[in-house]
């Protein structure tokens, strides 16, 4: 079978990967350089302690508190935009404990699948990609935080995920060759780390050792549409024929969805990144610096440093508020990490596709028999990708999937 897939960001390359070790004749369009997607900047943490939905109850009061601080972890651009309203509208119907409690099961048991598929990757393809299982640390300097973590550190241990909180003491002898000034902080010792820009590179190498066709710098403009289904992918460098076709777009995914008459709700959520190449301090343990909302992951003797949430569509400008955020928040956790406001060329941004519910769309489009969706992943693109693409080839190869797809459906907010 013949399977067009349109994105070549990391849940569009684990569809490729795992179709074509299907058999099927692959190819990839983007509409870039693979080279410069998404997932590159990401802080390439692989979390399966991360069960509960951006949909939470409280985050929407956060979020406008966030809002009055142009230095603020979390940031929604003004602007009056049909599908942006109709996007907060349907997180605000979704910010329950309902739907969190719903969503802890699916979210863990797709970080799980992820994990196993990653650990299997490591181990047989022959990649490096940084593979290191040391945990997350998940940091805190305030009473109400630490309050917080504890109850998420409860709902984790209860949904089988190892959480330990552990004392300001505690932390430092994990860390013992940098200081930390924290409260305290929840561990979990089943997550792990890459060096996204490594499994990127390894990815695509492996692809095209494996047959798969890529076409860089090929946007896709339109489809031709024959009775229920995709005949055609369109772009500006001629028509292409498909038997199946999988859309990962990441968060341009919605433009192409209303070509085929399909509303999607989602938002672009610009995160940055930059890298400290001679940190003077060095961090073994990953950590998020939870008031701040930054990571910080050590990285083949580098140390990355990204963070913000910042709802702006498809703009892709550098917003040095943001950036001096991240910056300014990370000498509070770990004093002896002098971090300078790095120029703005070196700062990486990219585009988390975000759902309103805080769970990606993953599976076939109702009205139409040969189109598959995998988008939708928020920050967690990376941690969710090889079972993204492991659920994808299942789906197109009609074999048992690994997980129920239903809470991941495209068309679970309706069509328009």
């Amino acid at each position: 079978m013949t399977i067009g897939i349109i994105g070549g960001g990391i849940s569009g390359l684990f569809s490729a990967y795992y179709l074509q070790k299907e058999g099927h004749k692959v190819t990839l369009l983007d509409k870039g350089s693979l080279d410069d997607g998404c997932s590159h900047g990401n802080a390439g943490m692989i979390v399966p302690s991360h069960i509960i939905p951006l949909a939470a109850p409280g985050m929407i009061a956060k979020g406008v508190r966030w809002m009055l601080s142009p230095t603020s972890p979390f940031y929604v651009k003004p602007r009056l935009n049909r599908d942006l309203i109709r996007w907060g509208w349907l997180f605000r119907q979704n910010a329950t404990a309902g739907h969190v409690e719903r969503s802890i099961p699916i979210l863990r048991d797709l970080s799980l699948l992820s994990k196993r598929l990653y650990q299997d990757v490591a181990t047989d393809s022959g990649m490096a990609f940084g593979w290191a299982e040391r945990g997350l640390l998940m940091l805190y300097k305030t009473p109400q935080a630490e309050h917080e973590m504890a109850e998420e550190a409860d709902v984790a241990n209860r949904a089988g995920i190892d959480a330990q909180v552990l004392s300001a003491q505690q932390v430092q002898d994990l860390e013992p060759e940098t200081r930390l000034t924290v409260r305290g902080a929840v561990y979990y010792p089943g997550d792990a780390h890459i060096y996204p820009n490594q499994l990127i590179s390894g990815l695509i190498a492996q692809l095209r050792r494996m047959g798969v066709i890529i076409r860089e710098q090929e946007p896709v403009t339109d489809f031709r549409l024959e009775r229920g289904a995709i005949k055609a992918v369109v772009t500006h460098a001629g028509s292409y024929e498909f038997d199946e076709v999988v859309l990962a777009a990441g968060a341009w995914s919605p433009e192409l969805t209303k070509k085929l008459g399909l509303s999607l709700p989602l938002q672009g959520g610009k995160g940055y990144s930059f890298m400290l190449t001679e940190p003077p301090a060095t961090i073994r343990i990953p950590a998020i610096m939870l008031e701040a909302r930054a990571t910080a992951t050590p990285m083949n003797g580098h140390l990355r440093i990204a963070g913000t949430l910042e709802i702006a569509g498809t703009d892709l400008s550098v917003n040095p508020n943001r950036v001096r955020g991240i910056v300014q928040s990370v000498n509070q956790y770990y004093p002896d990490l002098p971090v300078a406001m790095p120029a703005t060329e070196t700062v990486w941004r990219g585009l988390r596709p975000c759902s309103p519910d805080g769970l990606p769309y993953i599976g076939r489009v109702d009205h139409l028999r040969n189109v598959t969706l995998a988008t939708g992943h928020g920050m967690m693109g990376v941690s969710l990708g090889p079972a993204t693409g492991k659920l994808v080839a299942e789906v197109i190869s009609n074999q048992p999937v690994s997980q129920p797809l239903e809470p991941f459906s495209p068309t679970r907010f309706g069509r328009t």
